[in-house]
């Protein structure tokens, strides 16, 4: 079959790599009928985690049943279906408490496994024709029959459920202000999220103009940090104040600005943006080390946080990446209702052959470049987006 594969920093391609097959009973396989790419994709594409090459990426995927395990109970044949990103076992300590990003069994001595992602399990990615399910009753969410939201349902294997794991971190209420730094798409599914929560203000910073107006769109209020401290630009709109809630859905790779090394910038500007005794919740991803990173204190993990000034304004923190099953059959069921529409985000469905150029575009951030959705069926006459993608 053909899957995007790793071969050096900046560099993917597309080859034929062994067909995956039933290796367990609870096992399915699935044909792949999209694929997204994710930002965190970007730290194993740019050579900033140590991925080996060979490895095949995706972690947001969702596809049609085609083979299906003797121990397997409540998937058939022909099912459609969207896969959490964590790979979970459904019957460990953490599993049972519902958070299954923590999973005990798939990944023994680290916080849980993903589809094709360094450090989280042998399971390989996604972004492929076809793609091993292993414990399938447990990992499988099921969907209505037919191609009805596609783009809205392959979401809910990451970065919805992901956005809106920010807003449980930071425990987002009615009424309430929040800023979300980062406009990148979880960022603007946390933004998204705090407005399904029912938050009266929501302030999302970036410097990308395309992602501000997206997060425009939804009704969030753009900041953009170029034209001056993002903390006291939200204060200028809070009385003073500062947000009732803050959310970091950047991470480590926010490590220099102006030729100076920041490691924490993000983490130490919410810090100054949400008022005393508010609460952060931080999706954003961040690593023991950064072997890719621009600075020597990256690389040693040493963020530069500044506790002390935390610890003074009486701030409590969330942290840690999105236990998917505990919201992703809710959020299912507010796309179907028509509650919910993620898809906002979406800016370009290409073909499997097109991942590369994909990468590329996707990691510089150039203009219209929000979400890459992959379609492994899909010809090359039906893409979407930018017409330099053709």
């Amino acid at each position: 079959m053909k899957a995007v594969v790793y071969k050096e920093p900046f560099n993917v391609a597309v080859e034929e790599v062994d067909d995956p097959r039933v290796q367990d009973p609870t096992d399915v396989v699935i044909e792949v009928t999209t694929s997204a790419i994710c930002g965190s994709d970007l730290h194993m594409y740019e050579g900033r985690t140590g991925a080996e090459p060979g490895i095949v990426f995706g972690h947001e995927n969702m596809g049609t049943v085609r083979e299906v395990g003797p121990g397997v109970a409540s998937v058939r044949e022909g099912d459609r279906v969207v896969l959490p990103f964590n790979v979970a076992c459904g019957f460990c300590k953490n599993c049972l408490a519902g958070k299954t990003g923590f999973c005990l069994t798939v990944n023994e001595g680290f916080a849980g496994g993903a589809y094709g992602y360094v450090s989280m399990g042998p399971y390989t990615g996604g972004q492929a024709q076809y793609l091993r399910v292993p414990f399938a009753d447990f990992n499988c969410l099921q969907l209505p029959k037919g191609d009805e939201h596609e783009d809205d349902f392959a979401l809910l294997a990451d970065i919805f459920p992901t956005g809106y794991h920010a807003t449980e971190l930071a425990q987002v209420s009615p009424g309430e202000t929040v800023c979300v730094f980062g406009a990148g798409p979880v960022g603007l599914m946390a933004a998204y999220s705090s407005v399904l929560r029912g938050a009266s203000r929501v302030f999302v910073v970036d410097r990308q103009p395309d992602r501000l107006r997206l997060a425009g769109r939804i009704g969030a209020t753009p900041i953009d940090y170029t034209e001056g401290d993002a903390a006291e630009q939200i204060k200028e709109h809070t009385a003073g104040e500062g947000t009732d809630k803050g959310i970091d859905a950047v991470g480590y790779q926010a490590t220099v600005r102006e030729g100076e090394e920041q490691p924490a910038m993000v983490l130490n500007t919410l810090v100054e943006a949400v008022r005393p005794t508010g609460m952060l919740g931080v999706v954003g991803l961040y690593v023991p080390s950064d072997p890719g990173g621009p600075s020597e204190s990256a690389r040693k993990g040493e963020l530069l946080f500044k506790i002390g000034r935390f610890f003074e304004k009486g701030l409590r923190m969330g942290t840690g990446q999105a236990n998917v099953k505990a919201y992703n059959r809710h959020l299912r069921d507010l796309i179907i209702a028509g509650r919910a529409t993620p898809s906002f985000v979406v800016s370009h469905r290409l073909p499997l052959d097109d991942a590369p150029d994909a990468y590329r575009r996707f990691d510089r951030r150039e203009e219209g470049w929000t979400k890459v959705l992959l379609k492994p069926g899909m010809s090359d006459g039906h893409r979407t987006g930018d017409k330099a993608a053709a």
